[in-house]
């Protein structure tokens, strides 16, 4: 079963306060037994399916251009159902940070995601959920860090080569809050796309299976979510996604 698509929702902010709430996320027994049956039809279609613990974001709110989120430690099992219920949990949702990765002449840089992973066919940014590593000493959740750890796993492309815009871009809906990072390389798009090509190459399994540079509108297709759309929109409205951009 697959929820329908949302339009979701997008707020500019300049900071995300995110911390850890003490213990795992306790379900009840109703709420794990569909769990672990949505899991397993979705292992028996995809032996694949990884079941690692993520964190997944609980209460929250929008402060002006500020967001205080406090995030619960599941399993990877738990957030597919949370994505996938018919109807959106009353108190969890999917949450991410993503980044937004542009070549210096302003193109985005995206990825489709590889047919054995969860997400196949869906062309994003190089994203992912954050994890137990994404936790510093002190409790907090480290967002700009996953951020540039899921790039440099995904595509290769390390921190030094980087450079992280100010403020975020928060999308959501009612089972997903997405925060999109402005990341900035400093050559052109396809020069970019090229080398997160020879990346991907180079690896056993990548985890995408084409690259695209991303311009205009003419750019989008099917794969892309509303998320993504409302995003890349957002940006050509602000005049950022056809001329030269300085890093």
């Amino acid at each position: 079963m697959t929820a329908p698509a949302e339009t979701p929702t997008l707020v500019a902010l300049d900071h995300v306060e995110a911390r850890l709430a003490p213990g795992a996320l306790a379900f009840s027994a109703e709420e794990r037994a569909a769990i672990d049956a949505h899991y397993a039809a979705r292992k028996e279609a995809n032996p694949d399916l990884w079941n690692g613990r993520v964190l997944l974001l609980g209460a929250h709110r929008f402060e002006a251009q500020r967001l205080v989120a406090q995030y619960g430690e599941a399993d990877y099992a738990a957030l597919l159902w949370l994505l996938a219920r018919e109807h959106a949990h009353p108190l969890l949702r999917v949450s991410f940070a993503m980044g937004a990765l542009r070549g210096s002449d302003g193109g985005f840089v995206m990825i489709r995601m590889a047919q054995w992973t969860a997400n196949a066919g869906r062309i994003y940014f190089a994203a992912g959920t954050p994890d137990l590593s994404d936790i510093t000493p002190d409790g907090s959740v480290d967002l700009e860090g996953s951020v540039l750890r899921e790039l440099a796993e995904e595509t290769g492309l390390t921190a030094d080569k980087l450079t992280l815009a100010p403020g975020w871009t928060a999308l959501h809906d009612s089972r997903r809050l997405a925060l999109l990072r402005e990341v900035r390389a400093g050559e052109e798009a396809e020069a970019l796309a090229a080398r997160v090509r020879r990346f991907g190459a180079g690896e056993r399994r990548p985890e995408f299976d084409e690259v695209r540079v991303v311009r205009g509108p003419q750019d989008l297709a099917e794969g892309m979510s509303p998320l993504i759309r409302r995003y890349l929109a957002h940006a050509w409205e602000q005049g950022w996604g056809q001329g030269t951009m300085t890093p």
